[in-house]
Parts: structure tokens; C-alpha cells; sequence
């Protein structure tokens, strides 16, 4: 008994063992097949996606328009972009300028052609191309004028005399020495005041002035304020005039101080077309239609880097090497160097020069919400721009 135990014992074991192994490579067989299935699945409705996307911009006056092709851009590579675009679900809208043609138009969730969205920070962007003006002007005489000298009502009342040595240069490049708002509460709420000489007083210094980057708002605001007492007009009037009229722009409403002065942070509502204007603008080295509305010196020095990974973020998706001028961003993507105008939730004017290229997205400014849902949104917006510059091939 116990041998023909023994014996059944083995044979039931073989043959299990058998059986499994069949089983095992018939599971294997059919996952297989599964996955081959599904992957082509997924390939033929990607490629459906690419083909049926309609990125084809609106042909009207204010821009003329060709096609990626005709303007030597892969548009299988547009369209990937514009596929990932619709997954978004708080992008307004994606347009692309090549070689001076907008070649890539669609607007998604809320948003449509004509609407004017609040930019954010991208508006500080202009703030600086508004003092570069100022300067070509006469009314500012150089960027190293000192910051106090345009607020006599408090310049007598300084604790710090670090603050004596803050320049307009300081203010431009976010080296002036003040906090970053958003990391103290009680910044944060002075911020919201609207009453901003006197917070160059009271806001404490955390660095000397011109050693360190710290991204401030209010930098932003002093120098909106500047450029109004320096040239007799608020930012906005300013604007119209010197940068928006000549370059057929049409703003929308800029939010305002306390006393009145436009914020030079942010508040500014520009449509998506019109923020690509101002992008092309500083692409052409400040020349529009053949005339030179900003001088392209200042251009150039708004575009240099002047402080590289110091700020709160040093890489988002393809984005590296994440750095400063004079209130435009810069990155490295691959071989691709990138100035950025850059607002909160996802705004953004992305110039790359080697490509002769803007990129432009508007989207939900997500006012006065700074949270972990936010930034998830704005940096999905971010890296799906990154992706499509990596992706070009550097000829």
C-alpha cells in the first residue's frame, strides 16, 4: 500500500504539474494577444485623435495665418500636442506662431477667440517692457536709479539702510532683497492690502540688495508706480499708448491699487491673440510692422539670465535650469534655450528663438487660490509646452 501510495503520488504530481504548465502558457498566449490587442487598439485611436484634431486658425485680420507645414513644423507633432490639450480641464487656449505666422489656433473648456483673460504674472512682463519704454522715453534715466528716490513721502523714514541701495535693476532682476509674499502669511495679507509705498518700509529685508533671487509681487508693483509718477499717466494709459495701440492691441480691465495705480503684478486681461502679439513683438527684438516699439537692447537684457535655479522651482517637465531676467523667465528644453512670461495657473508666452517660435496658453487664472490643486493644474499646463519643444529635432 504504502508503494502504490508512493507511486500515485508521484504520477498525480507529474501530472499537475503538466496540467499547470499548460494552463500557465495558455494564460500566457492569451495575455499576450491581449496586450498586442490593446495596444493597437490604443495606437489606432491615437492616430485616429491626431488625424481628427482641428487645430486650423481663424483667418482674420488681426493675424496672418499658414500652417505648420508650410512653415517647416511637424504637424504630427502639433497635433500631439493639441490631443494632449484637450485633456486639460482648465486650459482655455493654445495658439502657435511660427516664423511669424499663426499656424495653430483651438480654445477648450470656457474658453473662446475673443475673450479676455486675466494673465496673472504674465502682466509682469509687460510692467518690464513699460519701464524699458519709459526709459527710451526720457522719463526714467537708468535702471540703476535708486527705488527711494520715487518715494520722497517715506525715503526719510528708512530703518534699513540696506533699502538706500535698492535700484530699479534690483526690482527688475527680483535681487532687491524682499521676501517672496506667498511664504509668510502676513506678507501675503500686505500684498492684498493695495497700499504698497509703505510696505517698502515695513517689509523686512531677508537678503542685501543684488546677492540673492527671492520672487516678490510687490517688486512688480513699485515699479508699475514708478513708471506712472515718472511718466504723469497710469501704467495702463501708459500702455495704451507707447506698447497696445501700436501693436493693434485691445486690453481689457487692469486691476488697481488703492491710490489708483494699475498693478504692475498682474490684474491685466488680454485675448490669447493679443498676448502672442506681445510675445512676437520681443521675438522680433521689439520691432512691429517695421518700427521699433521697444529697443531691442532692452529686449536682449529682459531675456538674459540673471539668476538660474534659485527660485522656488528649478525643473518642471521638460523645463530645466529655470531662471530670471528682468521679470521674464528662462529655461533650458533639450538644446532649446526659452524666455517665459509666465502667470499663475498656467498663462503663458513661451518664445523660442532658434525656431523663430511663440507659444501661447490662457487658462483659469485660479485667483488668489495658491494651493496644491493649482499648481497640479498649471504644471499639467507647463509640461505638455515643455513636451512639444523637446520634441522638435534641433536641425
Amino acid at each position: 500500500m504504502l508503494a502504490f501510495y508512493s507511486f500515485n503520488g508521484n504520477h498525480n504530481k507529474r501530472l499537475i504539474m503538466k496540467t499547470s504548465k499548460i494552463v500557465y502558457l495558455f494564460f500566457i498566449e492569451i495575455t499576450s494577444a491581449f496586450f498586442i490587442l490593446t495596444t493597437l487598439v490604443a495606437c489606432s485611436s491615437s492616430s485616429a485623435d491626431i488625424n481628427s484634431i482641428d487645430y486650423k486658425p481663424l483667418d482674420r485680420a488681426d493675424w496672418p495665418v499658414s500652417t505648420p507645414v508650410e512653415q517647416g513644423l511637424d504637424s504630427n507633432l502639433v497635433a500631439k500636442m493639441y490631443v494632449n490639450a484637450t485633456e486639460l480641464n482648465t486650459l482655455y487656449s493654445l495658439l502657435v506662431i511660427k516664423n511669424g505666422y499663426l499656424v495653430a489656433e483651438d480654445y477648450f473648456n470656457e474658453g473662446v477667440i475673443d475673450q479676455k483673460d486675466r494673465l496673472q504674472s504674465v502682466t509682469k512682463s509687460i510692467t518690464s517692457a513699460l519701464v524699458g519704454i519709459a526709459l527710451e522715453q526720457g522719463c526714467l534715466s537708468g535702471v540703476d536709479q535708486k527705488v527711494l528716490d520715487f518715494f520722497p513721502e517715506i525715503s526719510e523714514n528708512i530703518i534699513d539702510v540696506r533699502k538706500e541701495q535698492i535700484s530699479l535693476r534690483h526690482l527688475l532682476e527680483m535681487r532687491s532683497g524682499y521676501p517672496r509674499e506667498e511664504d509668510d502669511q502676513a506678507l501675503w495679507n500686505g500684498l492684498l492690502s493695495g497700499n504698497y509705498p509703505p510696505l517698502l518700509k515695513h517689509f523686512p529685508l531677508v537678503d542685501d540688495p543684488g546677492t540673492r533671487f527671492h520672487y516678490s509681487n510687490l517688486s512688480s508693483n513699485w515699479l508699475g508706480i514708478i513708471v506712472d509718477r515718472s511718466c504723469g499717466m497710469n501704467l495702463k494709459a501708459f500702455a495704451e499708448e507707447k506698447l497696445f495701440s501700436p501693436l493693434g492691441i485691445e486690453p481689457g480691465d487692469w486691476g488697481q491699487d488703492s491710490e489708483g495705480h494699475n498693478n504692475g503684478c498682474g490684474d491685466l486681461h488680454l485675448s490669447a491673440r493679443d498676448a502672442a502679439k506681445f510675445g512676437l513683438l520681443y521675438l522680433n527684438d521689439g520691432m512691429w510692422e517695421g518700427k521699433q516699439i521697444i529697443s531691442s537692447d532692452w529686449v536682449k537684457a529682459s531675456l538674459q539670465t540673471y539668476s538660474v535655479n534659485e527660485a522656488f522651482v528649478k525643473r518642471i517637465g521638460n523645463f530645466r535650469d529655470i531662471g530670471y531676467g528682468y521679470h521674464w523667465w528662462t529655461a533650458k528644453a533639450n538644446d532649446y534655450y526659452v524666455s517665459i512670461a509666465w502667470g499663475h495657473g498656467g498663462q503663458l508666452i513661451v518664445l523660442v528663438e532658434e525656431l523663430d517660435m511663440v507659444i501661447v496658453t490662457t487658462s483659469y487664472p485660479f485667483w488668489l487660490e495658491h494651493n496644491d490643486q493649482s499648481w497640479k493644474h498649471e504644471k499639467a499646463i507647463i509640461k505638455m509646452v515643455s513636451k512639444f519643444i523637446s520634441s522638435i529635432p534641433n536641425k
